[in-house]
């Protein structure tokens, strides 16, 4: 007897349906899988087998043959465990066949109980859009593919569960799902802006860059408060909305980071790697291509401490993503992409030992190791990088100071009201390919011309600050970008000369 079962399978962030035909025939008895199956897929014969005997159910003395459809297209993990035991049972004449509208998915124990699997929540979405009418699961993973509306999940505990739901013995209930998502549940921060002592033009970079999504470099003498400023952002970020959450859920999933209790990511991500990141840890890569660090900040930080400490060749892959807020990973059997829209928040020392400029300690330094030292980042992609901020030392005075800054909560609803104008300003717009324009850093050349009018005391500015500074086109285009963050900072519905003389004083200034 033929069995035909539904499963999938996630290619990137996207998933695929696979068709798993079990077939009996005369022969030595044993389990032949075929469809380019990788060493994990291959040993599900064997969990298959003796989840099946433990489960109090037969596994018969057959020879089966299970084809893992479309057979071009190359399987990996355990997933696939539920829906060949399902077909060799249904082959054999111990389970009524499913349901055509139903697809399974989950790992098998030996003893017959299911375990987790990785990129459920993709795998619900291709089966809502599919036209399945119902998502079998492991209990642990149902929340998590629930998110979706439109489809029933089925958790499922065990095997012998499973046939007696199938076979209409004792009915699994589908999930009900908590979909109440509520923005205002925010995290413990890390530090909160009120704790930082002194540094109030850093805190205003930070508070221009949350609100318009730019990147920012701080640069300054060691323990001048560089990292805590750093991981002070996120407390200031714009809460979640959900289809954000759910974006970043998505790559959460397939990169198997989801905590067991948490099926919906509530918080933007902050991610702070090591300067020892290999490329491919960075970017996303492998064998079998995973989301790096760039698109697990996905909507939002990633912290390089210490830039310079970073491979040139590693840091130069993130040119193109910081434009484009994507990244392709090409391998010979194809390409996937994976979404990295982020805010590159960096820090370095302007020397090796860090005391390069400093009025109170003397640098020991050469010029010619300081020139090197600030070499390793390439012209290119600093040009990358809308704000430039000096981070100097902080005085006694500011630091016994017992009173307290401005609260983080009231710098995020600025930053929230800003980003509302942006929303506003870009609803319904035609966004030329650009279908991720969320915020002014998104902006294209057509929505800078569109929404980043100057007049001509604005223009005069601008002329003079590209002759002096030697700007290229692309730090122009940022300028204009970032005097529109300010304007809706402000609550201006035009860019005035005070904004641009703002933007224009964070670039760089050793820029030839």
């Amino acid at each position: 007897m033929l069995a035909k079962i539904s499963s999938c399978a996630v290619v990137g962030l996207e998933g695929t349906v696979i068709e798993v035909e079990v077939d009996t025939s005369r022969g030595l008895p044993g389990l032949l899988l075929v469809g380019l199956p990788d060493a994990a897929v291959r040993e599900s014969a064997e969990r298959v087998r003796a989840a099946i005997r433990n489960s109090g159910l037969v596994f018969p003395s057959k020879r089966f043959t299970v084809n893992l459809a479309p057979a071009d297209l190359r399987k990996e993990g355990p997933a696939y465990d539920l829906p060949i035991a399902v077909g060799v049972l249904v082959a054999s004449e111990q389970l009524f066949p499913p349901d055509e509208g139903a697809a399974f998915v989950g790992e098998l124990s030996l003893d017959g109980s299911l375990r987790h699997v990785s990129g459920v929540l993709p795998m619900a979405s291709l089966v809502r859009e599919q036209g399945y009418r119902t998502l079998y699961v492991p209990a642990v993973d149902a929340p998590e593919a629930a998110l979706l509306q439109g489809i029933d999940v089925i958790p499922v505990d065990s095997l012998a569960s499973l046939v007696g739901h199938l076979n209409g013995f004792s009915p699994i209930l589908p999930f009900e799902p908590d979909l109440n998502y509520d923005a205002d549940d925010l995290p413990p921060y890390v530090a909160d802006m009120a704790e930082i002592k002194g540094q109030e033009h850093v805190k205003r970079a930070l508070e221009v860059a949350a609100a318009g999504g730019h990147n920012l470099i701080m640069s300054g003498p060691p323990g001048a408060g560089k990292t805590l400023l750093a991981r002070s952002m996120p407390s200031i970020l714009p809460r979640l909305i959900l289809d954000e959450a759910l974006d970043i859920t998505r790559i959460y999933s397939v990169a198997d980071l989801l905590p067991p209790d948490t099926p919906l990511v509530r918080h933007r991500p902050f991610r702070a790697p090591h300067h020892t990141i290999s490329h491919a840890g960075l970017v996303g890569g492998g064998r079998w291509p995973r989301p790096g660090e760039i698109s697990l900040a996905h909507r939002g930080v990633l912290f390089l401490d210490e830039l310079p400490e970073f491979g040139s060749r590693t840091l130069e892959v993130l040119r193109q993503p910081m434009e484009d807020h994507v990244v392709t990973i090409s391998r010979a059997a194809g390409a996937l992409s994976f979404p990295a829209s982020f805010m590159l928040i960096a820090s370095m020392n302007p020397c090796p030992c860090g005391y390069y400029g400093d009025p109170t300690q003397e640098c020991t330094c050469s010029l010619g190791m300081v020139s090197r030292y600030q070499k390793r980042i390439s012209g290119p992609l600093l040009d990358r990088i809308d704000i430039h901020v000096e981070v100097p030392r902080v005085e006694y005075d500011k630091l016994s100071d017992e009173r307290l800054g401005e609260p983080s909560a009231v710098i995020r609803q600025r930053v929230e009201a800003a980003r509302e104008r942006q929303r506003a300003r870009f609803a319904g717009l035609e966004t030329h390919g650009n279908p991720s324009l969320q915020c002014n850093a998104d902006m294209g050349p057509a929505e800078v011309r569109q929404f980043c009018p100057v007049d001509g005391a604005g223009k005069s500015l601008l002329k003079a600050a590209m002759q002096q500074l030697g700007m290229s086109a692309r730090a122009y285009h940022r300028i204009l970008k970032l005097a529109r963050t300010i304007a809706d900072l402000a609550g201006c519905d035009e860019i005035e000369t005070a904004h641009l003389a703002e933007a224009i004083q964070y670039r760089p200034r050793r820029q030839a």
